[in-house]
């Protein structure tokens, strides 16, 4: 016997929720869906899973096709298997979410999908279950923040602590107090601090940070407790 007997078969796909920020928003890349059902709609980008490959590796690909980006952030979310969810043919999705830096990776995103980011707050309607995907992913984001420091994947090679406030804020959808913010995120102990200041939003301006690259990597599963309460914040 080569197969299970009197059982049906169904389709098995991955779709990647991809999170950028600009420096004030959290965006969301997309695409117009090529192909029937609701070609010409906004749709996550997805893809079959390939009978030789595993889901990291299905996911791993189709963020590649889109972005031209290898060894990113991802994470596995979790499965949507609504028996109508697909109205072309049974099909079971594993959604996974990435972190990008949104101006470094820009210009490598390929036209053969006519891609766009769009503001989380500010997202078209999207085919299918696209849109509790999303929701998910959001949920997920925000409760592994404030414990990981997994935001910094977002961020660009140095950046201000002020620039890393308005991520968070964007995140939350929450203010924070600026002196209480700074001193627990310097608490952490992962930022490097360097000489340059940004000057073109203050006369004063900030001063620039790195990510010690070897305490992020050490300290990247550990309890840091960015944000207290996150389901609570206002």
């Amino acid at each position: 016997m080569t197969r299970y007997s009197r059982q049906t078969r169904m389709l098995v796909a991955v779709d990647c929720i991809i999170f950028g920020f600009d420096g004030q928003d959290l965006k969301l890349l997309l695409i117009k869906r090529g192909f029937e059902p609701e070609k010409g709609k906004w749709s996550l980008m997805g893809g079959f899973v390939q009978p030789d490959e595993s889901l990291e590796d299905a996911a791993a690909r189709t963020l590649t096709k889109l972005t031209g980006l290898d060894g990113v952030y991802m994470e596995q979310l979790t499965a949507f298997g609504s028996p109508r969810r697909d109205p072309m043919e049974r099909t079971l999705s594993v959604a996974y979410f990435a972190l990008i830096d949104i101006n470094q990776y820009k210009q490598q995103i390929t036209d053969e999908f006519k891609a766009e980011w769009f503001p989380l707050k500010d997202a078209p309607k999207l085919i299918f279950d696209h849109a509790d995907m999303v929701t998910e992913a959001q949920a997920r984001l925000r409760y592994k923040a404030a414990i990981h420091p997994l935001l910094f994947e977002l961020l660009p090679a140095k950046f201000t602590i002020p620039q890393l406030q308005i991520l968070f804020e964007a995140v939350y959808d929450a203010g924070f107090d600026k002196r209480n913010f700074s001193r627990k995120v310097l608490s952490t102990g992962l930022l490097i601090k360097q000489k340059e200041k940004e000057r073109a939003t203050s006369k004063r301006g900030a001063f620039y940070y790195k990510l010690d690259k070897r305490k992020y990597s050490a300290k990247f599963h550990a309890f840091l407790n960015f944000v207290s309460d996150p389901g609570n914040l206002k």
